[in-house]
């Protein structure tokens, strides 16, 4: 979150961004968080973070929606080398959780494999429908960062790690306007 806050003031750091840094993770890596963030271009978790080279594990797909090889991909930090800190970034605005809600919306499939992704967010389409609110897709937005969140925080395989405290499973949202970063649920005390 400080990387975050020198991302919005524009007091970037740019740590860990040079050929020592990169000669010094060749061989091994030990990053202290992994993020399962959207595709969407304006949300590189690296920048917003103000991170760099083997600090963070990335995963990145349409809405975060996940699915086994996704979460496998989230439990390997956890799992082979103890990194304490999962993020479920979502953020404003976000495309691939619009056209899922007009295709779920409308009851027009989506073509190809984007039908997929639109699978996968319906339990937060259903969430945001009974919430209302002003902005449905930000609704629905917000209810599949929590959502996603809790699914990996009470997965078999990482809920002993978060039950005894080795590791936080945060959801959190992305303001495109702002640059801020704000945890929705699962803050570590």
């Amino acid at each position: 979150m400080e990387g975050n806050k020198r991302w919005v003031s524009g007091h970037l750091q740019h740590p860990d961004r040079d050929p020592d840094r990169r000669q010094l993770v060749a061989q091994t890596q030990e990053p202290f968080g992994a993020v399962l963030s959207c595709i969407d271009s304006r949300v590189p978790p690296e920048l917003l973070f103000d991170t760099g080279l083997g600090d963070l594990y990335v995963m990145r797909t349409g809405g975060q929606a996940v699915g086994p090889v996704v979460t496998g991909s989230v439990e390997y930090g956890p799992m082979t080398s103890g990194t304490p800190l999962v993020v479920v970034l979502g953020h404003q605005r976000c495309g691939a959780v619009k056209a899922a809600y007009e295709s779920l919306r409308g009851g027009k499939p989506l073509p190809g494999n984007l039908q997929a992704i639109t699978k996968a967010l319906q339990p937060a389409y259903k969430q945001a429908v009974r919430e209302g609110g002003t902005d449905p897709v930000e609704t629905m937005t917000r209810a599949q960062i929590k959502l996603t969140a809790n699914k990996l925080r009470s997965n078999q395989d990482l809920a002993p790690l978060v039950r005894k405290g080795a590791l936080a499973v945060v959801g959190a949202y992305y303001s495109l306007d702002t640059g801020a970063v704000e945890v929705l649920t699962g803050a570590p005390s």
